[in-house]
């Protein structure tokens, strides 16, 4: 039998129909198994994380059917310890089954630094200093001195602290500053409509301590509280007032719009007052 007459016989085509078949087969057994494989079509939406402690991002993370990875450690003394404080992928997001999802945690004990020498350095490289090593200026002492506002004594949980003492990050370091031999004093600033960060930077400055800060009932989380404004000072800024060097300053804060702009809303209720018509 010739070629020719081979691929025109029944035998041939019968097992060229066989071999499409198996072909087919294997295609389709294929495919099926890649759907399997990467849960083709089958999407979890991502919880939310934060907030909780590891055990329970663990439990919740096995009911969701996802993997829990710890990308980084930080510290925040403003958040609860050993809670995430962010996740990736986001809260809301569609993931496959047994997707990773990588959790930054709030430490629970804060990282060390070496304490700075910043004795005899001006108040400004002072706080320049700290904030590179991550510590923050505490209470402002002012003594008579002729170095004025120069550092005198550098002091953590009031006692004098030497240089190369480890102390938690983000600590706050008290300042015995030099004011002179005299009685000097400093323009009280005016810290209307600052956020509390702006506005303790600019105390500060000013060579004054944080007093009390009030917080309203308008303010409900921590989200507020880094949105929320000053909107009274005591002393209350004017116009050449001063106070002596290390004073304190109180603040009242809010996120109520009325508050924080009532002639915003005087216009507009004499706005609406003008144009109401009077039908006898």
């Amino acid at each position: 039998m010739t070629f020719l007459q081979f691929i025109k016989s029944k035998a041939f085509f019968k097992n060229l129909l066989y071999a499409i078949g198996i072909l087919i087969g294997i295609l389709i057994l294929t495919f099926l198994t890649l759907r399997f494989y990467t849960h083709h079509g089958q999407k979890l939406s991502v919880p939310d994380f934060t907030g909780l402690t590891l055990e329970e991002v663990h439990s919740k993370a096995k009911k969701s059917k996802l993997r829990i990875e710890v990308a980084d450690s930080v510290f925040n003394n403003n958040l609860p310890r050993g809670t995430v404080i962010k996740q990736n992928p986001v809260e809301g997001f569609n993931v496959k089954k047994n997707r990773r999802i990588f959790i930054t945690l709030n430490a629970i004990n804060p990282e060390k630094v070496e304490m700075p020498n910043i004795v005899g350095v001006s108040h400004r490289q002072a706080e320049s200093i700290l904030k590179n090593v991550g510590l923050e200026i505490g209470r402002l002492i002012h003594i008579p001195d002729i170095a004025i506002n120069n550092v005198l004594k550098q002091k953590y949980n009031g006692e004098e602290i030497s240089e190369g003492t480890l102390i938690p990050k983000g600590s706050k370091v008290d300042l015995v500053l030099g004011m002179g031999l005299s009685n000097q004093k400093t323009q009280v600033p005016n810290l209307d409509h600052y956020t509390l960060t702006d506005a303790k930077n600019k105390i500060l400055r000013a060579a004054l301590n944080i007093g009390a800060v009030i917080y309203d009932e308008s303010i409900l989380d921590d989200a507020d509280s880094l949105d929320a404004k000053v909107w009274r000072q005591y002393p209350a800024f004017k116009e050449n007032k001063t106070i002596r060097l290390g004073s304190t300053i109180d603040l009242w804060i809010t996120v109520d719009s009325t508050i924080l702009y009532p002639e915003l809303f005087i216009e507009d209720s004499t706005l609406v007052s003008d144009s109401l018509t009077i039908i006898d």
